[in-house]
């Protein structure tokens, strides 16, 4: 079983930066693929950014493009997430996610879940 633990969420005022991670334990599988998603109250999951186990493809959804970068260091079982210019529409649950079956948007390509880390951005 793969355990992912998110952290790095909190409160922001518009324009600021928050870098979130998530770190990988248990029965680790080698360097999966992984995913950041976010869910803001009464709205679905969303996906926002994903990269490929050895860090060389990345994607975004548009709404965060050019302000959010993904990055990973496998050797520490960590793949990071750098939120900058945030806004409040950013505001939600972010979660990390693990999966094996190349980088995708949709929410069912990844077998592992974080508990999610609240983002909250005040205009």
């Amino acid at each position: 079983q793969v355990q992912l633990v998110e952290s790095g969420g909190g409160f922001v005022q518009a324009g600021g930066s928050l870098r979130l991670s998530c770190a990988a334990s248990g029965r680790t599988f080698n360097s999966p693929d992984m995913g950041w998603f976010r869910q803001a109250p009464g709205k679905e999951r969303e996906f926002v950014a994903a990269i490929r186990w050895d860090g060389v493809i990345t994607d975004y959804v548009a709404s965060v493009k050019g302000r959010f970068t993904i990055d990973r260091d496998n050797a520490k079982n960590t793949v990071y997430l750098e939120m900058n210019s945030l806004k409040p529409e950013d505001t939600a649950v972010y979660y990390c996610a693990a999966g094996r079956t190349g980088i995708t948007r949709r929410d069912t390509g990844y077998d592992y879940w974080g508990q999610g880390t609240q983002v909250t951005v005040s205009s």
